[in-house]
């Protein structure tokens, strides 16, 4: 038995088009999953699908605002539509506004935790049905690094990575009885657009992160297509509730 074969099951990345989730999507459909790319920019799902596709995966874009309750029960019933089940749901989209708090505006702080926090418990909540019905699933959520330290200009961010956590042990504690695993995976300095833009507005960050990570770089959206496998797969059958680093030892050097 191959433990991590993902032939003929059906997984939906939340923000698959890019950056960690794209990264995630290549090993989910590396492994035989026909994976569901799952964004708003439709332009940049085509261009994930096809690539995909063309590494001899099987994949699909469906348009999703995860923020959105309507648009995550449209997402989930689409892709029973398209493909007749539900078995893997990454929760990965999400978005950081970098502030201090003084200077952060309830709307942003509403606009983060909706997409990063509240979107995870809205797809959570839609696939759960389809799951139960198949006798079991696994959900991925995407933590960071920020649900372990503090920062001063990301508390939306901070809070709502902290909260995915939480939500993930609550999830898992509840749907153990289903045969569903819910785990977390909390990247470290990934080189994604969205760190390219913190390197930007934070002056000296790229030697800080070098200076401290013992694996003395920064990490690659693909290293987490392993991860994703390992949690989607039945090699992690009994493993349910942890919060993953996958960050080359930066949460633990001292």
């Amino acid at each position: 038995m191959n433990l991590f074969d993902l032939s003929g099951k059906v997984a939906i990345v939340t923000g698959g088009n890019g950056g960690i989730g794209l990264g995630v999507a290549r090993g989910l459909a590396g492994a035989g999953a026909a994976v569901v790319v799952a964004a708003r920019n439709e332009a940049k799902s085509a261009a994930a699908v096809q690539e995909l596709q063309e590494a001899g995966g099987k994949a699909i874009a469906i348009t999703v605002d995860a923020a959105d309750e309507d648009s995550v029960q449209a997402l989930v019933a689409t892709t029973v539509e398209q493909l007749g089940r539900v078995d893997i749901l990454v929760n990965n989209a999400g978005i950081n506004i970098r502030k201090r708090p003084e200077e952060l505006q309830l709307e942003e702080w509403h606009q983060v935790m909706d997409v990063n926090l509240t979107s995870a418990f809205m797809c959570s909540k839609a696939v759960y049905p389809e799951m139960k019905k198949a006798g079991g699933g696994k959900i991925l959520n995407n933590g960071s690094m920020m649900s372990l330290f503090g920062n001063p200009v990301v508390p939306a961010y901070a809070a709502s990575k902290g909260g995915i956590v939480q939500l993930t042990r609550a999830l898992a504690c509840a749907w153990a009885p289903d045969n569903i695993q819910v785990n977390a995976f909390l990247p470290g300095w990934i080189d994604t657009d969205m760190t390219q833009k913190a390197r930007k507005q934070m002056e000296g960050l790229n030697e800080r992160v070098l200076a401290r990570c013992p694996a003395g770089r920064w990490g690659h959206i693909d290293e987490f297509a392993g991860t994703a496998v390992f949690l989607a797969s039945k090699a992690s059958d009994f493993i349910t509730g942890i919060a993953m680093p996958v960050d080359g030892g930066y949460s633990i050097q001292g």
